[in-house]
């Protein structure tokens, strides 16, 4: 079973998220930095990894959270199912609404993480995959935090070709969100996503021979 060094386990379960028992790594990155592409070739390494976006959807799709979208927003209620792109409307145009909403997923992720946690029964780790971690000041309940790295550049240009928009779109999107550099600046450790797969797949396996025994 494979292990976090000793010397990287900074906090005791009770000041770790959720207040787990074994260690977390936080992982995080920018749009079009190349997380998803990072978890992936993690999972293909043999580790486990839980997506913070998979909790959030799994939350959704519960009868409780049906119940209170119909409820509270029902102009996001069609057909008997949440209408997502109208819920996603509310959610950014109004700032009360997004307050309740968010209160209602957030009082709801302890639950959902540790039940995906129970999956890691041959892992003496986490993997924490979540895109805020550092905007929400997760990084202070994780053990060590990674960032996976594009500089703005690299990330206008994949952000473009992907979502088939133009540089003035691509702009606004990463104006929106906690500039790169930063998210560097802050991180324990930077996975640098410049090239191909493979080569992030070689500094993915670097970044493993630091954290692991």
């Amino acid at each position: 079973m494979r292990n976090i060094k000793a010397s990287l386990v900074k906090l005791t379960p009770e000041e770790r998220l959720y207040n787990y028992n074994k260690p977390i790594i936080g992982l995080t990155g920018g749009i079009a930095t190349g997380k998803s592409s990072a978890t992936q070739i993690l999972r293909e390494q043999g580790l486990k990894v839980i997506d913070a976006d998979q909790l959030v959807r799994s939350i959704y799709q519960t009868a409780e959270c049906r119940e209170f979208i119909k409820k509270d927003f029902p102009e996001a209620w069609e057909n008997e199912t949440i209408n997502f792109p109208k819920l996603r409307e509310i959610f950014f145009l109004d700032l009360k609404s997004k307050a309740i909403i968010e209160a209602f997923i957030y009082d709801r992720l302890p639950e959902a993480f540790q039940k995906a946690s129970l999956d890691l029964h041959d892992q003496n780790f986490c993997i924490y995959d979540v895109p805020l971690l550092f905007e929400k000041k997760l990084d202070q309940k994780t053990d060590i935090s990674v960032v996976i790295y594009s500089p703005r550049d690299i990330q206008l240009v994949r952000l473009m070709n992907r979502d088939s928009i133009k540089r003035d779109s691509a702009e606004r999107i990463l104006d929106a969100q906690m500039d790169i550099e930063d998210k560097k600046g802050k991180a324990d450790f930077v996975i640098e996503n410049n090239g191909t797969l493979e080569e992030l797949a070689a500094d993915v396996g670097q970044f493993l021979l630091q954290v692991l025994e």
